[in-house]
């Protein structure tokens, strides 16, 4: 299987979906690629305490307008209805990243009163080592680095904004999907068009802010695999968890997606009928929100690999 490397630049950047982006790579089922990614926000380095953010280059509108992913790639074996499994081989940050609350008017800040003033932000120095960031006042936080962003574009026409996650993927601000992980995602365009970006050092479950620990990614190594299988919606398996996903506006349908989503997963893993999976559900999973601020809102099923222990077939 072939290995390759996509380092960002002018060629490899955009900031939208769309089933009519050109490809920057084209890749066969099984190959692996060594992404290094900027931060969402297209930042070239790390902030000054005073002054300009400097962009990484210069963007155009509207192709440009989201989060910073390097992509799209073409994996020649993809089909409309087949699925893509991205194996998370390993994850590095960069040596730097920010955060930020308040001083604008989304709907958590608004109900929380916190929108009118300055951002308050924090800027940190990550160290990969460790596992450890700093920040310029002093806070010290364990590291959790993941990718918020990897999906392909929906069939729909047009640009498509990277902000809200879909059913082929996109913004999905998990943090359980870390190294070790898979997620697979429902193919929905000829050739998938993957994009990666949207490096997250640490996050909430809800990433109430908005931003989580936003940073550059060193090193994003991910493997691909096409799959004879449909999904009408992305599952990952981690390496402690089977993890499932639903987005609505409505965190309460969000929720019921993803609890479908899971009941169906039993099903396949242990045979169990539907209303078993269910009463099954209530004891051993748990539902998270995953995020509250991408317009759509996402929770997680989760069941833990260790919470269902199969009866034994010896007599």
């Amino acid at each position: 299987m072939a290995e390759y490397e996509l380092r960002p630049d002018r060629s490899t950047l955009h900031g939208s979906f769309s089933k009519d982006h050109p490809p920057i790579l084209r890749i066969q089922s099984g190959d692996t690629i060594r992404f290094e990614t900027i931060d969402a926000g297209w930042n070239a380095g790390p902030f000054p305490p005073d002054g300009e953010r400097a962009k990484f280059c210069p963007r155009q509108s509207p192709q440009d307008d989201g989060h910073a992913l390097v992509g799209p790639v073409y994996i020649e074996e993809a089909k409309p209805g087949l699925t893509l499994a991205v194996r998370i081989n390993e994850l590095r940050p960069g040596s730097w990243g920010w955060s930020s609350a308040g001083g604008f008017g989304s709907v958590i800040n608004k109900r929380l009163k916190l929108h009118e003033g300055d951002e308050y932000v924090l800027l940190w120095e990550l160290d990969a080592k460790t596992n450890t960031g700093t920040s310029h006042l002093g806070h010290t936080i364990k590291l959790n680095p993941f990718v918020g962003l990897m999906g392909m574009p929906p069939a729909e026409e047009g640009l498509h904004s990277t902000h809200p996650p879909r059913y082929c993927g996109g913004n999905l601000d998990c943090k359980e999907l870390v190294a070790g992980s898979t997620l697979y995602l429902p193919i929905s365009v000829e050739g998938g068009l993957f994009s990666v970006g949207d490096g997250h050092a640490a996050q909430g479950d809800g990433e109430v802010a908005s931003p989580a620990l936003e940073s550059p990614m060193e090193l994003v190594d991910l493997t691909f695999h096409v799959l004879d299988k449909h999904l009408s919606y992305p599952r990952a398996e981690t390496p402690s968890a089977y993890v499932t996903f639903g987005f609505h506006e409505d965190v309460h349908e969000a929720a019921m997606i993803a609890l479908e989503g899971m009941l169906n997963w039993m099903q396949e893993l242990y045979g169990f009928e539907r209303k078993e999976s269910l009463t099954l559900a209530s004891l051993l999973v748990d539902l998270r929100i995953t995020q509250l601020v991408n317009g759509v809102r996402g929770v997680h099923a989760i069941l833990e690999h260790d919470k269902i222990i199969r009866p034994s077939e010896e007599k």
